[in-house]
């Protein structure tokens, strides 16, 4: 192993001269740091473009589904009855009238049962179900050593048949054993057929399992006049009204439920849409920005490709959507009748969306609305179109960006390999030189000997 001697004979300071000859030595390598430097920060800057717009895409995404333009909301006339839209494409507005004629409940069944003591032999069989022969499971339960009525409620628990038991003590010279149903709904109906032979009373329903149950129009004992009833194991109706989930809490009459089209949730989502677009100009107006004064770019000045984002997506945002007439009929087509031509052109202005003098979307809620009231289909046609195509576009861009990260990544690791050759090659540069300057130091010590005794020999003589 090579060791740098700093300058004992000559009195150079050789580390200081072997680590400037380095620097010199290490000038590639740290051109080669640079690049890599360089690409790391255009590749930050590069995902930062590709964020926006993957928030462009998802914008578009969420306004071009076909539940935005079928959402609805609802309002129920009574505290008591909540009536909440759903999301799905089977929304429609309407309305409907009814009584609340029953709640649903679970079973809830008790016996009194000694405060000590085993109260069955062993064995416990319940049959759950409906209890109408149709659908129902006959279940055995088998005890442990603790066959008292803690051990009993402790066994049903375990069983996992729907039923969850517990003990109450009362105080009293009997404690109680409550079973109850875990689930609403005449179908977590149960019996206990044996096993508890042990109690103090026999097992009482003091509730039933029942089904929660709407009257409309009288219900079914008004059928003949249109009347019908509708049933649920629990108090929420998911079928009643498309795209409404109705859920009640107490006997009532005369509830109303109404539900309309959500206009205002689209033109969220519209407002949703322009500002992910504005957001991705911005963005792509940052990273390419040149300052004038400073005469200092920013990363991806030079670069065409996200230049032309912006440029592409004005574009396509000022020539409207184009879209096949659903109308368009060929055997009745006419030229001279637009009404009837295969493809609509429409301007955004029609979406409430325009370009304002800074180049930038803005949004007019209240136009929106007027347009759609007055003509729906046109304009949830019109608005999907234009929420597809800003979809594509983004999607593309974004791999076209994501493309180029790519490249660069792979470009940072030849770099990086380069760079780690250069360690290698500067690490041997280095111990040549130490080597080299302490042969020199040792050359110059025998030197420095022998004149000291060629002077001794002269000055003998």
């Amino acid at each position: 192993m090579s060791t740098s001697v700093d300058g004992l004979v000559s009195g150079l300071s050789t580390s200081s001269m072997i680590t400037s000859l380095m620097q010199v030595e290490a000038a590639p390598q740290n051109r080669l740091k640079s690049k890599v430097s360089t690409a790391q920060t255009a590749i930050a800057s590069y995902q930062s473009v590709n964020a926006a717009l993957t928030s462009l895409k998802g914008a578009a995404d969420s306004l071009g589904q076909l539940s935005t333009w079928r959402a609805v909301k609802a309002t129920s006339s009574s505290s008591s009855v909540t009536a909440a839209a759903v999301a799905g494409t089977n929304g429609a507005s309407g309305t409907t009238v009814f009584n609340v004629k029953s709640l649903a409940k679970n079973q809830i069944s008790t016996a009194k049962v000694p405060t000590s003591g085993d109260i069955s032999s062993g064995t416990i069989q319940i049959t759950t179900g409906p209890l109408d022969g149709s659908n129902d499971k006959v279940n055995t339960i088998t005890l442990g050593d603790d066959k008292s009525a803690k051990g009993v409620a402790a066994a049903i628990n375990a069983a996992g048949i729907g039923l969850k038991a517990t003990v109450v003590t009362t105080g009293g010279a009997s404690d109680i054993l409550q079973i109850s149903g875990a689930k609403t709904g005449t179908n977590a109906a149960f019996r206990v057929d044996s096993g508890l032979d042990g109690v103090t009373s026999p097992l009482t329903n003091v509730a039933l399992a029942s089904n929660a149950q709407l009257d409309i129009g009288g219900g079914d004992d008004n059928s003949d006049n249109g009347g019908y009833s509708v049933t649920s194991e629990t108090n929420t109706f998911a079928k009643l009204m498309p795209g409404v989930s109705i859920t009640v809490s107490k006997l009532e009459n005369d509830v109303t439920v109404s539900s309309e089209q959500d206009v205002s949730s689209i033109a969220n989502k519209i407002q949703a849409l322009v500002d992910a677009a504005n957001g991705t100009l911005n963005e792509v107006g940052n990273q390419t920005a040149y300052n004038a004064t400073t005469k200092k770019g920013s990363p991806l000045t030079g670069d065409f490709s996200v230049r032309n984002i912006s440029q592409s997506m004005l574009s396509k945002i000022s020539i409207g959507v184009t879209y096949t007439n659903p109308t368009y009929d060929a055997a009745l087509a006419d030229p001279a009748n637009k009404a009837t031509l295969q493809k609509i052109s429409i301007s955004l202005s029609k979406l409430g969306v325009e370009l304002d003098r800074s180049g930038r979307l803005t949004f007019d809620s209240t136009k929106f609305t007027t347009a759609y009231n007055e003509n729906p289909l046109q304009i949830q046609t019109a608005g999907i179109e234009f929420a597809d195509q800003m979809e594509k576009y983004a999607g593309d861009q974004t791999t076209n960006i994501t493309s180029v990260i790519t490249g660069r990544k792979n470009e940072i690791d030849g770099l990086n390999t380069q760079i780690s050759s250069w360690d290698l090659r500067l690490a041997a540069k280095r111990t040549a030189l130490q080597k080299q300057y302490a042969d020199l130091e040792t050359s110059l010590g025998k030197l420095k000997n022998q004149s000291t005794w060629l002077a001794g020999q002269l000055s003998g003589l």
